[in-house]
């Protein structure tokens, strides 16, 4: 979890990003005060009890950040200006969140340090505190917390499963469901316990067990939540690096056009290892742009070469990519002859039904690009009738 909430503070800094990296934060926290070391440490220290006490803290600041992130995901109008009941439920209970959180917390302090029995460290908080009224006071108000936020992130989440049609991000949906699910049966069967020890307290060995195996519930939430929210990241992830291999494939080609014609492009080419780490632009984006800048200085080419080029390159190497490729390899050698602009020569674009398919075939195109060399582009403009 500390590793998440690492990855999330370096992932951008939107209202989104910002609510759930305190939501792993807190949680972080939380986890940490759960490990027998820390746990020891703090539980003996001057105040008694200090890590239960930070861990409720630390849980708290968790689920005022993940209320904040569910409305920022789903608390936008749709395009009609309608409010959608899910969005009102979300923004009710943000509200409500927002106005209790603090009186939780000063109340949760204050039973602590006056009605909690903290004459010895407790191990397990909850079962070596069975039984007891003012312990099972503090958790109760704690526990109300946790599972309604638990209870309005499911019914969230499990509505955004049922409407979502992409394989991916719908496990991840499913999974942060069940992770809030296991939330809500953690947190109530908990207090209902509690509870139900007052009128029977149970043996220390039962309530150690029922301690220990919620604890295990409790575990198994973090972990289906962090991969849940990691998993739409995770395909965001392979898009992203699809589009840094694209980017690759088409660097010499584009940088070699945008060299040519230095006005097309938004900014100057740089190296490929500063083209390929920017931080200013999705690398999607940036893979359109470049898209559109090749079309771009394909169309200016054109001016630079008689209609012959094409079916010269055709017959040169066949009809498909690699003819493309050294008509724009002959074009920019053209060009760079000094040769003077004129009509607008033939060459047919590829059509392409979507991105994908324009991304495709630009880099075969770009393949034959490499390979094609100045003595090739000369003998074909020769061949085209571009004197020498």
């Amino acid at each position: 979890m500390t590793a998440v909430a690492i990855w999330r503070i370096l992932g951008g800094d939107d209202a989104k990003r910002r609510s759930l990296w305190g939501c792993f934060f807190g949680f972080a926290i939380a986890l940490w005060t759960k490990t027998e070391y820390v746990r020891y440490v703090l539980n003996h220290s001057q105040i008694t009890d200090a890590a239960v006490l930070l861990k409720h803290y630390s849980a708290g600041v968790a689920i005022f950040a993940i209320m904040y992130y569910i409305v920022a995901v789903y608390g936008p109008l749709d395009p009609n200006g309608v409010m959608a009941r899910a969005v009102r439920v979300s923004r009710f209970i943000q509200r409500v969140a927002t106005k209790t959180a603090l009186a939780a917390l000063i109340l949760m302090t204050v039973m602590f340090f006056t009605i909690v029995d903290r004459a010895q460290p407790s191990d397990k908080f909850v079962s070596d505190h069975a039984g007891q009224w003012g312990a099972t006071a503090y958790m109760t108000t704690f526990y109300i917390y946790l599972g309604s936020a638990s209870a309005i992130c499911l019914y969230q989440w499990a509505l955004a499963f049922r409407r979502e049609d992409r394989k991916l991000l719908r496990t991840g949906l499913g999974m942060m469901a069940f992770a809030m699910l296991l939330g809500v049966l953690y947190s109530f069967g908990r207090m209902f316990a509690m509870w139900y020890w007052l009128a029977d307290p149970p043996t220390h060995t039962f309530a150690y067990d029922f301690d220990a195996g919620t604890e295990a519930m409790q575990q198994l939430l973090f972990v289906f939540f962090a991969l849940g929210v990691s998993i739409p990241a995770t395909e965001q992830g392979f898009i992203r690096m699809r589009s840094w291999v694209a980017l690759a494939r088409l660097y010499p080609m584009w940088r070699e056009l945008m060299l040519a014609f230095p006005n097309i492009p938004m900014d100057a080419p740089h190296s490929l290892r500063e083209e390929l780490t920017r931080r200013d632009i999705d690398a999607n984006l940036q893979l359109d742009r470049w898209l559109h800048d090749i079309a771009d200085a394909v169309e200016k080419l054109r001016h630079y070469v008689p209609d012959g080029l094409l079916e010269a390159a055709r017959e040169s190497t066949g009809s498909g990519p690699a003819a493309q490729a050294q008509w724009i390899k002959a074009a920019l050698a053209a060009k760079e002859k000094g040769v003077p602009e004129g009509p607008v020569a033939a060459f047919e674009q590829q059509a392409a039904a979507d991105q994908d398919g324009e991304v495709a075939w630009a880099r075969r195109v770009a393949k034959a690009y490499t390979k094609t060399d100045v003595d090739q582009s000369l003998t074909l403009l020769a061949t085209a009738g571009v004197p020498a």
